[in-house]
């Protein structure tokens, strides 16, 4: 079978029974372990989320599909970046499909609608690249664990230390698509970079697909900051970042970047506009280490680009899962069992050429790379780290217990203190 076999999508919704609570423990299995992928094929994400099935089918195909004695059966449903959906779907592979657990999905909305019908049901739901925070902070439920993620505020933070310390600026602007995975994104961002000392001088939301960026930029350049903090994912990048340069302002405002924004999906549809955007993620396609360039090579073999953060956490997501069920020796039908060992498990293997741990809410722990986007030898571009965070947790350097005292991040609540 080949890779593209690996993705079953369907459209098909059906009208659904409702159930009651899973039994959390069952006779062990022999049969093939049924994994449900949630990913958005369609809608603005959908570069991003056909990158997320090819990621996980990757691992999959490298392990032979095998866990042990246990075959394993990826079945894809395409979330079509609407939330709605997403939980038409979520509903369609736990009760229809049978599906053992579930992984995925990309936008935040799409998840947390996800990650309640899991609650309800006992599913186990993994999220790799989930990262509204409250889901493991304030609001964290027991079946739904971010393997190989990253909570949304976790990585903007060393950016606003480094952006403040290292590159000397005060004054930024903010420009964010309009939903929870921006406000938190900018919350992190803004929270440290004013703690520092710097100004956030303003702040723009726009809604997800947007064709127009002009009079965001006009506002941004009448602002005259140091520089602007976007926080944009797929399409909405690439044309905030085209437009960007259009006005003439690539090299005279500097554009600092979530990682989101300088993503392989985003700058491989770009050129020269996406050079010299510094942005932060604990993945970097042009890292050095060993690991990290072997998984670039085996997935440039595959699939004929680099590597996006959707198919490098999805892969490693893929990785953990198997590693934490090798150690319960295939056991997944006993859900308590299978979700500790999930917790528990260090993942040794992972293409970041470390161990990754979580801490003690459920989040990966990981050095995070300050990225400079530059143009490799062949005329592509891709990001190159200049520094280094040791060990950024979802805290940063806060007290869990005092940290969670605060609103969670919103377009109301910025964490911003003025100066």
């Amino acid at each position: 079978m080949d890779r593209r076999s690996f993705v079953k999508s369907s459209t098909a919704l059906g009208g659904l029974a409702a159930l009651g609570s899973f039994s959390q423990v069952r006779a062990q299995g022999t049969g093939p372990i049924k994994i449900g992928l949630l990913t958005p094929l369609t809608g603005v994400v959908a570069a991003g989320g056909k990158e997320i099935a090819e990621g996980f089918g990757l691992y999959w195909d490298q392990v032979g599909k095998k866990i042990g004695n246990r075959a394993v059966e990826v079945i894809v449903e395409d979330d079509g970046s609407n939330p709605d959906i997403a939980l038409q779907k979520a509903r369609k592979l736990t009760e229809q499909t049978k599906v053992d657990f579930l992984v995925g999905d990309l936008l935040a909305n799409t998840g947390l609608a996800v990650a309640e019908y899991a609650k309800g049901v006992g599913i186990p739901y993994f999220i790799p690249v989930i990262a509204a925070d409250d889901l493991t902070q304030r609001k964290r439920i027991p079946n739904v664990i971010r393997v190989a993620g990253y909570t949304a505020s976790q990585m903007p933070r060393p950016l606003a230390d480094y952006a403040y310390k290292k590159m000397g600026l005060r004054k930024i602007v903010t420009i964010s698509q309009d939903y929870t995975f921006g406000h938190e994104q900018c919350g992190g961002f803004a929270q440290v970079f004013t703690e520092l000392g710097g100004t956030i001088v303003a702040q723009h939301w726009h809604p997800l697909n947007t064709q127009d960026f002009s009079p965001y930029i006009a506002q941004i350049q009448a602002a005259t900051p140091d520089a602007v903090f976007a926080m944009e994912t797929g399409a909405d990048a690439t044309r905030l970042i085209q437009q960007w340069s259009n006005f003439g302002l690539k090299g005279k405002i500097r554009l600092l970047g979530a990682q989101n924004a300088t993503d392989q999906s985003v700058i491989r549809t770009l050129g020269a506009e996406a050079e010299g955007i510094i942005s932060s993620a604990h993945f970097a396609e042009g890292n050095d280490s060993p690991a990290t360039q072997k998984f670039v090579a085996e997935y440039q073999a595959a699939f004929k680009k680099l590597p996006s953060i959707y198919g490098f956490s999805h892969y490693s997501a893929a990785m953990w899962l198997a590693e934490a069920i090798k150690s319960i020796n295939g056991n997944i039908e006993d859900r308590p069992k299978f979700l500790d060992a999930v917790r528990k498990t260090v993942l040794n293997g992972s293409p970041l050429g470390r161990p990754v741990r979580l801490d003690d809410y459920g989040n990966p722990v990981y050095d995070v790379f300050i990225r400079d986007v530059v143009k490799r030898p062949d005329g592509t571009f891709w990001n190159k780290p200049i520094e280094t965070y040791p060990a950024v947790s979802q805290f940063w350097t806060y007290k869990p217990e005092e940290y969670m005292k605060q609103p969670s991040y919103s377009r109301t609540f910025q964490g911003i203190k003025k100066n």
